[in-house]
């Protein structure tokens, strides 16, 4: 196993479905648009109401359950689980990390107060004043705590002698 050149923490959540360390924003207002679009569509086809109408809803529901699961929205879970394979596909290593507090921890001097999140945007140390997106900090916090895992998880066990 090799060490990595440089780690990039990932900070999943509900308005933006996965942040990165370097501030990269994924959002999904693609699938949003997409689903506002097939609601409109079902309303539409409600409305009028043809004789095949239950077969012809289940189809759509069904075409529209597998265009979210293709494009984005997934759960904790399932979004962990794609993050894993597409960095096994491409030779990269994953590693999981609690996520436990990163986006009210300072990345600076480590301060941890659920103050330092006055809104679910902003973060901003309440010590030492380090402000920014409340996601991207959490990224940061998490890339850090993948580098420290790394090197305790990698690091040689000394044989008794």
């Amino acid at each position: 196993m090799y060490e990595p050149a440089d780690w990039i923490g990932v900070d999943r959540g509900i308005v933006n479905l996965a942040t990165t360390s370097d501030g990269t924003n994924h959002q999904g207002r693609r699938l949003s648009r997409y689903r506002r679009w097939q609601a409109r569509k079902r309303a539409e086809f409600q409305a009028r109401r043809p004789r095949s109408a239950t077969r012809r809803l289940a189809r759509r529901a069904q075409k529209e359950r597998r265009h979210a699961t293709h494009v984005s929205s997934w759960p904790f879970h399932q979004l962990g689980h794609h993050l894993a394979y597409k960095a096994r596909k491409a030779g990269v290593p994953f590693l999981e990390v609690d996520a436990r507090h990163t986006s009210q921890r300072c990345p600076r001097c480590g301060h941890t107060e659920r103050a330092n999140r006055p809104t679910r945007d902003h973060f901003r140390c309440r010590r030492c004043g380090l402000a920014g997106p409340a996601d991207v900090v959490a990224g940061v916090n998490v890339r850090d705590r993948a580098r420290s895992a790394w090197a305790f998880v990698t690091m040689p066990v000394p044989h008794p002698v």
